[in-house]
């Protein structure tokens, strides 16, 4: 990849000349002496965006199944890099999806204060050139963006994430340029790295998305904690396979090398948030990049690295997390196929599908490992920092680990999209969502959306108020304008569908103001259906 700033080629210079002065580049085997900034701090401080360019196109030089390339650019014009590691004719999305098998996706940064996920997969990526491993790149294709929210990462303070141990030299921020958070972004995709990010994920077509985060709150006894696709409309299948098989295997597997324990994402209630005692996840909406996945019909892991541990603990945890995850996608390579395959091909239409949902209560309690940490004091801010103890107790606690839908709808054969309605078609192009036009006008048996009322946020979130409809379908007949959208709902995107058109979607296009200015005045919702049959 073509360099895109002045300070990239220093970058690379220092990485080249860590190599020696002998040799060429390409007669170099060992490149345990190439370190990120974090290794060569002792894990003080984190990688910026130039140094972690250079890192890559040296690690390209050295592989011909290491392919460096980008998905598209940020806010402020840097490239979002994307490593595709296997052996392939290119490293473009035709040639990945001709090629047939298996492919992952491991993005890390999309919060840039939470560096851990970033660090883990360039020395990651660094010791697959290195050792090489022929199992997986016979049988899979790997997708790693390491550094997705780039203009984030440049923008290191000592202030970022106060409590959080360590790098003690600074991390990025959460947002992005344009002040938004990337992670909540993937449905109403406001920003050039969301649509970016979609994009890709609609053209590469990975069969496993790995999301890697850093979390605080509850102090607890794990190292990582993560999450699947948690919104009601995910496929059962894709849900069971990660319940059931996946995620108890990988935990077991990771608790054997390394013998750090894992579990799902939660907190305890906050001080005056009320509600029992018990382990609670955070949100079912696919603005959050797992639960998005999901409705993609693809299998989506949260993880969640442990605020509290050290640094370097971090990195090594969340890489032995993904390294699990990988080598489980090796071996079960066929029956993810078989998953995805089901998922696509099931129609949805006639079914009930979710349009808000509320969280489930488990049967029985479960036994959570909590903790404790110690508070010690910044060396150069004098802020205060939790540090993890070592201090660990389990409490049998019940879960809210799960949601279920509190309101369905039957899913249509499809919805009618006005022409005029240019903001939503573009979400439509965006999401990857097929539709078809109408060439000339044409008369249907269909359901319009009366709307009774409307209620908007008294608050902005993520520059949007966001807005809730009353109302209820009805019957009617119409003559369809040449130039509505078609956008049929047996289609493998369906349940995504489904979930962005709907009027009482509490995530969809009417919810994140697409339709602002035509629920504001007229009595009917824009958007008509026509029922299954």
């Amino acid at each position: 990849m073509p360099s895109d700033s002045g300070l990239r080629p220093m970058a690379l210079v220092v990485a080249l000349l860590s190599l020696g002065a002998g040799p060429s580049i390409a007669q170099v085997a060992d490149l345990s002496f190439l370190a990120t900034r974090a290794e060569a701090s002792e894990y003080r401080e984190t990688t910026r965006y130039d140094e972690a360019m250079g890192f890559l196109e040296v690690l390209a030089a050295q592989d011909p199944l290491f392919h460096l390339t980008d998905f598209g650019y940020s806010v402020e014009g840097r490239r979002l890099p994307l490593v595709v590691y296997g052996s392939l004719a290119g490293p473009d999305a035709a040639s990945v999806r001709r090629d047939g098998r298996i492919r992952v996706l491991v993005q890390a940064n999309i919060h840039a204060g939470e560096v851990c996920g970033k660090e883990a997969m360039l020395a990651f990526l660094r010791d697959l050139v290195a050792v090489g491993r022929p199992a997986w790149s016979d049988s899979l294709i790997l997708l790693v963006a390491p550094i997705y929210n780039v203009d984030g990462n440049e923008r290191v303070n000592l202030y970022n994430r106060p409590r959080q141990n360590g790098p003690v030299g600074g991390m990025g921020q959460r947002a992005n340029a344009q002040d938004l958070d990337l992670n909540r972004d993937h449905m109403k995709l406001a920003s050039p790295e969301a649509r970016s990010l979609v994009r890709l994920l609609d053209e590469y077509d990975p069969h496993v998305v790995v999301d890697l985060h850093t979390t605080n709150g509850t102090q607890h006894g794990y190292h990582v904690t993560y999450a699947v696709p948690m919104h009601p409309n995910t496929h059962p299948a894709v849900v069971e396979l990660l319940r059931e098989r996946a995620i108890p295997e990988i935990t077991d597997s990771v608790r054997a090398r390394t013998g750090w324990e894992m579990y799902y994402y939660g907190n305890l209630p906050w001080p005056g948030q009320g509600g029992d005692r018990g382990w609670y996840t955070y949100d079912h909406r696919p603005r959050f990049n797992t639960n998005y996945v999901g409705l993609r019909n693809r299998l989506g892991i949260l993880s969640e690295g442990y605020a509290y541990a050290s640094f370097r603990e971090r990195v090594l945890a969340t890489r032995a997390f993904v390294e699990e995850i990988i080598d489980w996608t090796y071996r079960n390579a066929g029956r993810i196929a078989s998953v995805v395959r089901t998922a696509d091909t099931q129609s949805v239409v006639g079914g009930a599908l979710g349009v808000r949902a509320e969280m489930v209560r488990s049967v029985e309690p479960v036994e959570i490992i909590l903790g404790g940490a110690n508070r010690e004091r910044h060396p150069q801010t004098g802020a205060t920092v939790l540090v993890m103890n070592g201090e660990r107790r389990t409490e049998r606690m019940p879960e809210y680990g799960t949601f279920r839908a509190s309101e369905t709808v039957v899913a249509p054969m499809r919805y009618l999209v006005p022409p005029g309605l240019t903001a939503l078609r573009a979400l439509l192009d965006d999401h990857g969502i097929r539709y078809e036009v109408l060439a000339a006008p044409e008369a249907v048996h269909l359901e319009r959306f009366r709307i009774d009322s409307t209620r908007v946020s008294d608050r902005a979130f993520q520059g949007v108020r966001e807005r809730e409809l009353f109302g209820a379908w009805e019957a009617a007949s119409a003559t369809l304008d040449s130039g509505t959208l078609s956008v049929r709902v047996d289609q493998p995107l369906g349940r995504l569908v489904v979930t962005l058109l709907e009027p009482r979607s509490d995530d969809g296009a009417l919810d994140w103001g697409f339709l602002d200015a035509e629920v504001e005045h007229d009595e009917v919702y824009p958007v008509l259906r026509e029922p299954a049959h």
